[in-house]
């Protein structure tokens, strides 16, 4: 029994949801064509809208997302990665969804893509400021999208943060803050300045289902995009691994493929492996405080009420895989629930420097696709597993290539 709820990160499917999707099979974009699943669709209906209503309105939106990012949402490529499987002894076979080719480079734009849609069925005023903490693709993708719909955002980055980005999030026509740590204050600063511009009435417009529930209906979209390739190769993998920073990446496509499954869409699904850095593992840690205890329900409940007594904070993060970096895994007990509870129980990774740097050379000799150290991190989870003997070469395995390689 799924002891989660919106309120601990499990959005769950609408009352009216279905598994039928666009018919016309040059119908790519995700938002149209899984729209029966997405609670963005489910709100249009209760606000009165039409099926071409919404259609119409993804495509707008969508147009100018084009406009601005020279591209639009579209399924991205499922690849069988052959050279790689052999090159590392991989008898089951290696899988990647590419999303290095999506909007600003990423999967980010599927979070923020379905907040926005959020955003005008609800008739937000259009004055409205939005906000987010980020000096990475989440800002980039969210600059992107506030752009696309006309809405002011303000990008709260640290003072480290690249000029390329700020360039191009200033091209975007974003406001930035420069987020220095103040005397006597702990955290991260771009959190708390956040926090503070939330407090005066701003938006959360990021990736942590924490802070914004539905960005996990725009991430979903990803998953069920999977389950269609899935189901048209006739695969049915082992093992999902999938690189954690925040984790709604991750419980996006977890929640979307465990959908597809009870929906009967997929026979089954694949187990899921978080990965995370060892220089940066919070995940793994409040993992282990679970399976320590004697009830792994009344520990999850627990976490639901009182989080901070598993999820602590990682002290000094470090990584050349920076996009994973966040201190704290912010959308943690979907991820443990099910890794621990779900249908096909899973379990961390926790990758070496060494593994994560092998990783990125080894996506960068045997395929044509350019991916950072971030966006191959869930390759150096697999290389982690079969090292420990926590994975078997035998093994059928996906991997998510997220984040296209640049200076930031």
């Amino acid at each position: 029994m799924n002891l989660l709820d919106q309120n601990s990160g499990w959005l769950g499917l609408p009352s009216e949801a279905n598994w039928e999707i666009e018919t016309d099979e040059s119908e790519l974009n995700p938002f149209i064509r899984h729209r029966k699943l997405l609670w963005s669709y489910d709100l249009a209906n209760t606000n009165g809208l039409t099926d071409e209503d919404f259609v119409n309105l993804v495509r707008d939106l969508d147009e100018e997302v084009s406009q601005i990012a020279k591209v639009g949402f579209r399924e991205t490529p499922f690849v069988y990665l052959s050279a790689l499987s052999e090159a590392i002894g991989q008898n089951g076979g290696i899988w990647a969804k590419n999303e290095t080719v999506n909007v600003g480079g990423s999967h980010k734009a599927r979070h923020l893509f379905g907040l926005a849609l959020h955003l005008e069925i609800k008739e937000v005023p259009k004055n409205k400021p939005l906000t987010i903490a980020s000096c990475g693709n989440a800002a980039l993708a969210a600059s992107i999208i506030a752009k696309a719909a006309k809405r002011p955002l303000t990008v709260n980055v640290p003072t480290w943060a690249e000029t390329s980005l700020l360039d191009e999030l200033s091209n975007n026509g974003a406001q930035i803050q420069i987020c220095e740590r103040r005397d006597g204050e702990s955290g991260d600063p771009c959190i708390l300045r956040f926090r503070e511009l939330l407090d005066e009435g701003a938006l959360p417009f990021g990736c942590q289902a924490t802070e914004n529930i539905w960005t996990i209906d725009g991430g979903k979209t990803l998953g069920f995009e999977l389950s269609d390739q899935f189901r048209k190769t006739n695969l049915e993998p082992d093992r999902l691994l999938v690189q954690v920073g925040g984790g709604a990446l991750a419980s996006s496509a977890m929640q979307a493929l465990t959908e597809a499954n009870e929906l009967g869409v997929l026979k089954t699904r694949p187990s899921l492996n978080t990965v995370q850095a060892e220089g940066c593992s919070p995940l793994l840690l409040a993992f282990n405080q679970i399976t320590a205890s004697d009830n792994y329900s009344e520990s999850i409940s627990e976490a639901i009420s009182n989080p901070l007594k598993y999820m602590k904070p990682w002290e000094n993060p470090s990584s050349i895989a920076t996009g994973i970096l966040d201190d704290i895994t912010y959308d943690w007990i979907p991820l443990v629930w099910d890794m621990l509870m779900g249908s096909r129980p899973g379990g961390p990774l926790n990758a070496s420097e060494e593994d994560i740097i092998s990783a990125k050379n080894l996506i960068d000799m045997h395929t044509d696709i350019s991916a950072s150290a971030t966006g191959t991190a869930g390759l150096a989870g697999l290389l982690a597993g079969k090292k420990d003997d926590c994975i078997s070469s035998e093994d059928s395995i996906v991997i998510l290539l997220t984040g296209i390689e640049r200076d930031f």
